[in-house]
């Protein structure tokens, strides 16, 4: 498939995009950051069209649905979504240091699903379950939440780098992060836009499975996960509003929630339960 091929293609785009901003960073050249911006851009608006593209080639083949089914698909919209993100939160911070911390994220979600030999990238027909009205809207808004927490984990990552900056040791690389007290506000904005679109995903969710299953929820391990997800999501929020958490401790613990993501995300797919087709 065409699609396919592209996507391939792509994953080494953001392979390239990475290698650019990092080398802004190490040497301090402004012109690698705004090459990688627009390799960056060129990546994402390949993706998108390979996105559509695997969308008319299921309607060739007489299937017809939203390229957000299985396993392949999913990995390639997370990282469709953590660029596209990453994108806009560069462009209103005029900061491209994020790229750095970002673009490994979907280089590695893209190079599993392209090169994973459990796998496979061909279009096949919806699961009954999947014959849903509510499938775009419970797999985007949830791994929209996803690429949220991502990037709030790239910054919780910056973070915690700029804390080693001091006075007597001053680094180009150090020098291009923003200061702490930036990355913060930017870790909790992230986080807050995390929690909000997982909340309507496992809402959505829900509704979904009482029509698929007659159940709102049956403790699918999937869904288990998904619910410690938010709750340690939300712990977080609740420590920082009510307990005054900053700093080191908000991005350590920002940074274990996307742990919690990346299990829920790919470990649960491994176990039994009504979610198990995501690995196939």
């Amino acid at each position: 498939m065409v699609s396919s091929v592209i996507l391939s293609y792509t994953t080494f785009v953001y392979f390239f995009s990475f290698l650019l901003y990092f080398l802004r960073m190490v040497m301090g050249k402004e012109i690698l950051g705004r090459i990688a911006t627009f390799v960056t851009l060129a990546g994402l608006a390949a993706h998108t069209f390979a996105i559509i593209l695997r969308w008319v080639e299921s309607y060739q083949l007489g299937i017809g649905h939203a390229p957000l089914s299985n396993l392949y698909e999913s990995l390639i919209f997370f990282a469709w979504a953590i660029v596209a993100m990453s994108l806009i939160v560069e462009r209103r911070t005029e900061n491209r240091t994020i790229g750095t911390f970002v673009t490994p994220l979907a280089f590695l979600a893209m190079a599993y699903a392209s090169l994973s030999p459990s796998i496979q990238d061909r279009i096949e027909p919806l699961l009954p379950a999947l014959k849903s009205n509510w499938l775009i809207a419970h797999v985007i808004t949830c791994f929209v939440g996803y690429a949220a927490f991502g990037v709030a984990f790239g910054f919780s990552l910056m973070y915690l780098l700029k804390k080693l900056e001091s006075q007597e040791r001053k680094s180009r690389f150090l020098n291009l992060i923003p200061g702490v007290s930036a990355l913060d506000e930017l870790i909790y904005q992230m986080i807050v836009t995390g929690f909000l679109m997982l909340t309507i995903g496992i809402i959505t969710g829900a509704v979904w499975a009482n029509t698929a299953w007659g159940r709102y929820w049956g403790w699918d391990p999937k869904e288990t996960w998904s619910l410690v997800t938010w709750i340690v999501y939300a712990a977080l929020l609740h420590s920082r509003m009510m307990r005054g958490w900053r700093g080191k401790r908000l991005a350590v613990f920002c940074i274990l929630g996307f742990f919690c993501v990346l299990f829920t995300y790919f470990g649960v797919n491994y176990l039994p339960g009504l979610h198990s087709y995501g690995a196939s």
